[in-house]
């Protein structure tokens, strides 16, 4: 396993997105189980992009328009409704000491669905993974499949890291509404943005 590998793998894992802000926040409105089950999401989420990449499926994202269009806008679609939910104090960003928790399936399936439906992951992971694989491997498959373990491990532990901050925080956080009133937007503000971000994107 090659240091390049590793750090690179860092820098793109810890680098705020959406899987960050569902972790954190999560972390701030369940505590730190959530965060850990959210931060366990995300990395499932990553799951399919790895076997698009591994298999070689995301060139057809890369060649065929019509699919990268109908995976990105499904993903803007998610990221706008997330915002819109979380404005109105029904979404990841609910802080209430009282309120019924989540379900661990539905923190994870929420978690998934901000992940796979961004079609970009998988062109990344098509671009990423091989750029570490030797042109003389006599099992490049194997190989990416070890990388991508690796890279799935590190997105757990950061993205857990982040979460379990946010829980420690959370005291402070709930016993202010006011500044939750302006977390939530700011949440909302950046789901949005994402949303925006990947609607702008190109192959």
């Amino acid at each position: 396993m090659s240091l390049d590998f590793l750090l690179t793998s860092l820098i793109v894992v810890a680098s705020p997105g959406v899987g960050v802000l569902i972790t954190v926040a999560a972390g701030l409105s369940r505590g730190p189980k959530a965060s850990v089950v959210a931060a366990f999401g995300c990395t499932l989420g990553i799951v399919p992009h790895m076997l698009a990449a591994i298999l070689g499926l995301a060139a057809l994202l890369h060649t065929s328009a019509l699919a990268f269009q109908i995976l990105k806008y499904l993903g803007v679609a998610y990221l706008l409704y997330m915002a819109w939910v979380t404005l109105r104090d029904h979404g990841a960003l609910t802080v209430q000491p009282d309120a019924a928790p989540r379900s661990s399936v539905q923190v994870i399936v929420s978690a998934i669905l901000a992940n796979i439906l961004n079609p970009k992951l998988s062109i990344f992971f098509f671009a990423f993974l091989p750029q570490f694989v030797d042109a003389t491997e006599a099992h490049p498959v194997l190989r990416m499949s070890e990388l991508s373990a690796v890279f799935m491990l590190l997105t757990f532990l950061v993205f857990a890291a982040y979460g379990l901050f946010a829980a420690v925080v959370r005291d402070h956080v709930i016993s202010r509404p006011q500044v939750m009133t302006w977390m939530r937007r700011v949440f909302a503000g950046a789901f949005a943005a994402l949303g925006a971000k990947l609607a702008l994107s190109e192959r």
